[in-house]
């Protein structure tokens, strides 16, 4: 994680959230935004997910900030360090519910924000390293075929077998005719490894082999019975791909 650490501050107290922001942007942070609902918020992660969410709990409006983490974790896995004026055991309880790195009460102070964000961000490192790991145990590729982890064994998968490949979160799941393989890998790192001759991301969470595709639609695409979404900023990529086979 050699890049900037990108943040988004949820903070309904402009001169508060203000204040932050010109905190974490001396720390050498970079803020991706500043927010003051839990619905802005929802949508701004999704659109330009930051590496951590400073959240305050206690959001004015239809959703407080357990409820807008809540929401926010249905789509994306984004660790958050909560922001709060209450010390009370049910807020912490609710809070605790969305496994957040970090609480800060409020009022705190600059040391106190520099310290928690310096520990969360090693934290997301050491995840990270973790994570590399035990992808590189789960996947090796070759030329033609790939080993995938599976019921404790490497297995042997023949690329040309590949149907396609559906992301949630951290997880991919490879689907052959066959069967289907749920690797603990985010889909960012397929794209990586395996070959983009035969292999495109036609959705943020879906690639396919383009040798296997039956209909390619305006906004879907078929393999088999399967329907499977198609982003419009993929389309000129995609049918690049296919002139080329």
């Amino acid at each position: 994680m050699t890049e900037k650490i990108r943040i988004l501050v949820v903070e309904d107290d402009m001169i508060i959230a203000a204040n932050i922001s010109l905190q974490l942007t001396n720390l050498g942070y970079e803020v991706t935004g500043i927010e003051t609902r839990g619905e802005e918020a929802i949508l701004n992660a999704n659109v330009n997910p930051p590496n951590i969410i400073l959240m305050d709990i206690n959001l004015r409006g239809a959703l407080d900030g357990v409820q807008t983490v809540k929401t926010i974790q249905k789509k994306v896995d984004i660790p958050i360090i909560y922001l709060t004026a209450n010390a009370d055991e049910a807020s912490f309880l609710r809070a605790k519910e969305t496994h957040p790195l970090a609480f800060i009460t409020k009022p705190f102070t600059k040391l106190n924000l520099r310290r928690t964000i310096a520990l969360a961000v090693e934290q997301l490192k050491a995840n990270e390293r973790k994570k590399d790991i035990e992808e590189k145990m789960n996947l090796q590729v070759l030329d033609d075929r790939i080993f995938v982890r599976h019921n404790g064994k490497m297995a042997k998968l023949l690329l040309n077998d590949i149907l396609y490949i559906e992301a949630d979160r951290n997880y991919c799941t490879i689907i052959t005719a066959t069967s289907n393989y749920v690797l603990a890998s985010t889909l960012k790192t397929m794209q990586e490894k395996l070959p983009s001759s035969k292999f495109v991301r036609v959705h943020r969470s879906y690639m396919v082999n383009i040798a296997k595709l039956d209909i390619v639609g305006e906004n879907h695409l078929e393999i088999g019975r399967t329907v499977i979404p198609f982003s419009k900023s993929q389309k000129e990529l995609l049918m690049g791909r296919l002139h080329t086979i």
